[in-house]
């Protein structure tokens, strides 16, 4: 099986690398193509890759491309995580925002509006070549803001495309943690998630195990509820008053004031932060195994490159939300969270189930189709689906309950007019996208962002 990963230089790439190594079973990726634009980036990667796969004798072979029409022919399944301006385009959207006294995160912010403008007509092009030179490929999105770009490519490619978070997995882990559930992996068949909402925007509402909704016994202990990320985020009282526990983007819904207010004493923003940090990475890594003169400050010619991007993703991870948890009273992430077997292993569930016939139940992105009454049957929805060899198909939900509603029709509404703004150039339509949204307080404000980001992003040049 081909497996092909755009974005191919990106830093997670050794996540979905390291999963394929560990994949021993019939049907496995026997080859990893991995498209980028910028060949050295690539290049880093795949020294990454090599150390991984060192002393592994069916490591899947390893392709580079940097021409997408080369890349694609063949492939079984495409793996998207392409940014769109890079890590630097992340650093302005948030730098902006901020100026004009908002939240600037990279989705659900008003720089995720900004970062979704210049991505949607980039991945449109990606939908149709993927159309011409691979048409009978799956495509696997985790390109942000991951429902908005699922939603585009899904008008273009059909019932192939689905999205994929590590952010629910990862919450519904951390809850069997904190109730105690022992020796018990999340994705096992005896585990049952019910998980509602939109990318970034979703709630736990129920978790069954063997039967038994154990969520209302972690409710009902407040030593419990502090135990684990989202607990000390929301606090007990508030994840009591919604009998749920909410997605951790929602932090920035339900605590605005505190998470600005946070952002503002931070010496930097986080796209900041993660630009500066593996600018540092890829160079030195570069110049340590390719004689450069000087090696980067902090990078020894004698690590290897897995051992350098080992410390980085660690220092990456570590530092994850790191303004919300200071908003809520400053806290460390938990040893266990610091560990993969997020997004790369439900891409890689998503593979086997459909290539090979094994049933996965996992929460992904894709179409509603009569699940949620508050939503049209094209809105793509973030929830629990059940894939094997038919394909991708949602399991059947409870209603959306009262405290969600409103948030998700709203964001909605919000994706909708940013996604017509790129499908026309619709100045108008992105000015109401970005008033739309909760984290933007003013309309004046509103088109005032709005002018800023069209004035610093070339991208952004075709909104009329």
């Amino acid at each position: 099986m081909i497996l092909t990963i755009l974005g191919g230089g990106g830093f997670r790439v050794p996540l979905v690398y390291s999963a394929l190594l560990s994949d021993h079973g019939p049907g496995r990726v026997t080859e990893l193509r991995l498209f980028d634009a910028d060949p050295a980036r690539l290049g880093v990667v795949a020294k990454v890759l090599a150390d991984m796969a060192d002393g592994v004798p069916d490591a899947p072979a390893l392709r580079l491309f940097t021409e997408l029409a080369e890349a694609l022919p063949g492939t079984d399944f495409i793996f998207s995580a392409i940014r769109v301006g890079g890590l630097e385009g992340r650093a302005a959207d948030e730098r902006i925002a901020q100026e004009h006294g908002l939240i600037g995160q990279e989705t659900v912010g008003a720089g995720g509006i900004s970062y979704a403008l210049r991505t949607i007509p980039v991945v449109l092009d990606i939908a149709e070549a993927v159309k011409k030179h691979a048409p009978d490929a799956w495509f696997i999105n985790f390109t942000n803001p991951a429902g908005v770009i699922t939603e585009v490519m899904t008008g273009v490619l059909g019932s192939k495309v689905v999205g994929i978070c590590d952010s629910p997995v990862g919450l519904a882990r951390r809850c069997l943690r904190a109730a105690g559930v022992q020796g018990i992996d999340v994705r096992s068949p005896s585990v049952e998630i019910d998980y509602i909402g939109l990318n970034h925007l979703g709630w736990l509402r129920g978790l069954v195990v063997e039967g038994e909704d154990v969520l209302p016994r972690l409710l009902a202990d407040d030593r419990a509820l502090g135990s684990f990320e989202e607990g000390r985020l929301f606090g007990a009282s508030w994840i009591k008053a919604l009998g749920a526990v909410p997605n951790e983007y929602l932090h920035y819904y339900y605590f605005r004031r505190e998470a600005l207010e946070a952002d503002r004493r931070a010496q930097t923003t986080r796209g900041a932060y993660l630009a500066r940090q593996q600018s540092s990475f890829y160079r030195g890594l570069a110049e340590a195994h390719d004689g450069g003169a000087e090696p980067a400050p902090g990078v020894p010619a004698s690590k290897s490159a897995l051992r350098l991007w080992e410390e980085t993703k660690l220092d990456r991870e570590e530092t994850y939300m790191q303004s919300n948890r200071d908003a809520a009273g400053t806290f460390e992430r938990d040893a266990e969270d610091l560990l993969s077997g997020g997004y790369e292993a439900v891409a890689l569930a998503i593979m086997r189930a459909i290539s090979q016939g094994e049933t996965a139940r996992l929460i992904l992105n894709i179409p509603n189709r009569g699940t949620l009454a508050e939503l049209d049957a094209d809105a793509v929805i973030e929830a629990p689906c059940l894939v094997d060899s038919g394909g991708v198909r949602l399991l059947p939900a409870k209603a959306l309950p009262d405290y969600a509603r409103g948030l998700v029709v709203n964001a909605k509404a919000v994706e909708r007019a940013t996604i017509d703004a790129a499908l026309t150039g619709s100045r108008s339509s992105a000015y109401r996208a970005l008033a739309m949204n909760p984290l933007v307080d003013s309309v004046r404000v509103a088109e005032a962002v709005l002018d800023h980001y069209i004035d610093h992003f070339k991208e952004l040049r075709y909104l009329r």
